[in-house]
């Protein structure tokens, strides 16, 4: 199986930034190195199709999507029940083998953490993307029973060492301090 140089495999709560995370890094590297992967984006599509919704809304952080959330974190997590590494495998399928750094924007469980290490062990590092609670609910961020205390929520909060953490609370010098880290690896690992 062919792979890339580096899979950056990023986590965090919601509005954390990771999406933010994810487009300045290919800002800086360029579509012709990198692409951004969303593990949510097979599982919304499925779900799309199952129950007769509009994928492209549920795309979107939309209160279109925010009112079809619960139900679909419960599908999900039945899915994965069944099919642990389901959405990552459908993922990586319409992955470009030919760009040489992949970002996966949104692992939320311990399997997707999982997934990556056993498949791609030699080129994968995490990411973890922290936010104050303050900051997050700047972003529009509102505690949800049933989505903020799930497992798609909390499911890395413990047992996962990240190799790198971005902290993304508006402070320009720390956030591009910690950025520079992850840009010196990828730099480090991509062919010249």
């Amino acid at each position: 199986m062919q792979c890339p140089c580096s899979i950056l495999v990023f986590s965090g709560k919601r509005k954390s930034g990771k999406d933010f995370v994810a487009d300045v890094l290919v800002k800086r590297f360029g579509v012709e190195i990198c692409q951004i992967l969303r593990l949510s984006g097979p599982l919304k599509k499925q779900y799309a199709e199952e129950h007769g919704l509009d994928y492209k809304e549920l795309l979107n952080a939309s209160t279109y999507k925010e009112n079809y959330r619960a139900k679909m974190i419960k599908w999900g997590e039945e899915k994965r029940n069944s099919e642990p590494y389901f959405f990552c495998d459908k993922t990586v399928a319409d992955a470009d083998i030919n760009l040489p750094l992949w970002i996966i924007s949104d692992a939320r469980r311990i399997t997707d953490v999982q997934y990556f290490k056993e498949k791609y062990q030699d080129v994968v590092k995490f990411v973890r993307i922290t936010a104050t609670d303050s900051v997050r609910e700047q972003r529009g961020f509102v505690f949800t029973p049933g989505v903020d205390d799930a497992e798609s929520e909390c499911g890395l909060d413990i047992g996962v060492t990240w190799d790198f953490i971005i902290n993304n609370d508006n402070n320009n010098a720390i956030f591009e301090s910690d950025l520079s880290q992850i840009i010196d690896y990828v730099n480090g690992v991509l062919p010249r």
